[in-house]
């Protein structure tokens, strides 16, 4: 059988709305970072007996598969290119049972995760996993890529969510571990070869998710601080005196807050300091939560730990103070880079300091500007650049992946916190990962996918 007609014979694995070809898919979103989207065909399955179909029919002939969901992923884990088939898993969006007395939910991959937060919350209930792409991710791909987010230092990343799963290996076996237990301590945990791993070990159609009681409290505060030990003090000062209740700290420079706040005609405090640190509580009790994290504040400005503070007095408040964290589209709308790091708090501002000082000097034109989930490790780096000044875009991003990376190797510092590896950062992987786990990671895809059908060539 000819490729063309492997292609054709797809058609039969699902309905006449689930398989497209043509210029039914010139027009869908190729994924941030890619220009073009490039397949012969889109399979758009309904069920797990589908994909497994599906999965079986391209391994036998030699077809690639590209699994795509909310198309959010920022390092083209999803590109595609001729050849290949995309398996896309939007149809698959059932959210199948919420049980509120086993806290769990069980749901199909394609889920939105806004939308799952909803419907948990018609039962009192919230699924945690929080980031700025929730109106167009999906569960799935949260998974995939081992999602982290906005409260990963209280409810941990994607890993700690799931309880569960099934996935799809490469010849159609399906692996069905919908698990709905905390503890299940009977050997190897499969599902977490599947968690993290990109599409490249299997495909993951549904899963059962751990939620949480709904947070009946919430309060936020933004800060300003002069230095970084204000930053480390503050953020042992918020942990210690709201017993467990914090549930996000995110910091950002001055290279941040200034230009976001100008950006956005929105801004909470003064710019010029150079930290500000945004913290937010969760808890069952409004009144008293309240006075407990204003009491906390209050200590923490008689310390010295903080320079100047705003309290959001509402929701709209909040999201106000929020949107200076989140919305990056002035960045995403222009010329830039943008990169995802972890490594160990102590080492963060000093690293920050050299990427700056390096990135303006080797990439002319450059703006730096740094932000992230410092609770957790994780900084992200916005870098506004010139293509003109620097030679390219091709010149510029070799710079500048140089000028970030680089230094982490010496620090034991990761390339990828929480946007994983993909095609983008391959090059790199090096830096956080040894030759030893290179070979049992290359061993795992052997073992799964020996004819390398699942996203062939992303992460190593």
């Amino acid at each position: 059988m000819s490729v063309n007609d492997s292609i054709a014979a797809l058609a039969g694995f699902v309905d006449r709305s689930g398989f497209l070809v043509g210029a039914d898919i010139e027009s869908r979103e190729p994924g941030l970072y890619v220009d073009e989207f490039l397949a012969d065909a889109v399979l758009r399955p309904t069920s797990t007996d589908e994909v497994a179909a599906i999965l079986r029919h391209c391994n036998e002939h030699g077809l690639a598969v590209i699994p795509h969901g909310g198309m959010t992923g920022l390092v083209r884990g999803t590109q595609t290119g001729r050849g290949n088939v995309v398996l896309s898993l939007e149809r698959m969006n059932a959210i199948e049972r919420i049980d509120p007395v086993s806290r769990t939910a069980h749901v199909q991959a394609g889920v939105i995760l806004q939308k799952l937060q909803e419907k948990v919350a018609e039962h009192d209930m919230d699924f945690p996993l929080d980031l700025g792409a929730r109106g167009s991710c999906q569960v799935g791909g949260n998974a995939s890529t081992n999602a982290g987010g906005l409260r990963v230092v209280r409810y941990g990343m994607m890993r700690e969510l799931v309880l569960g799963l099934e996935a799809v290996l490469a010849d159609g076996t399906v692996v069905s571990s919908m698990n709905e237990m905390m503890k299940n301590n009977t050997g190897y945990d499969l599902k977490q070869l599947f968690i993290g791993s990109e599409g490249t070990l299997g495909i993951i159609t549904r899963l059962v998710l751990r939620l949480y009681e709904a947070p009946k409290s919430r309060n936020t505060a933004l800060a300003a601080l002069s230095s970084f030990d204000q930053v480390t003090g503050l953020l042992k000062h918020v942990d210690r005196n709201l017993a467990g209740q914090m549930s996000s700290f995110e910091v950002m420079w001055d290279s941040w807050y200034s230009f976001i706040t100008e950006e956005l005609g929105n801004r909470p405090l003064d710019a010029g300091y150079p930290y500000y640190a945004i913290f937010e509580s969760l808890g069952g009790d409004q009144v008293r939560d309240q006075q407990q994290f204003e009491a906390m504040l209050e200590s923490a400005v008689e310390e010295g730990l903080v320079d100047d503070a705003v309290v959001a007095t509402s929701e709209k408040d909040a999201r106000r103070l929020w949107e200076v964290r989140e919305n990056v589209d002035p960045v995403l709308s222009r010329s830039s880079f943008t990169y995802d790091v972890s490594l160990p708090i102590r080492h963060m501002d000093d690293y920050v300091k050299h990427v700056e000082q390096d990135m303006k000097k080797r990439l002319p034109g450059s703006r730096p500007m740094c932000l992230g989930h410092l609770a957790d490790g994780n900084l992200h780096f916005l870098v506004l650049y010139d293509p003109d000044a620097a030679g390219g875009d091709d010149a510029a991003h070799a710079v500048s992946d140089a000028v970030v990376y680089e230094p982490l190797a010496p620090l034991k510092g990761s390339v990828s916190a929480e946007h994983g590896i993909g095609l983008e950062k391959k090059p790199h992987l090096h830096i956080s990962r040894n030759a030893a786990e290179l070979e049992v990671m290359r061993g795992l895809k052997a073992l799964l996918d020996p004819r390398g059908t699942l996203n062939p060539g992303k992460i190593f």
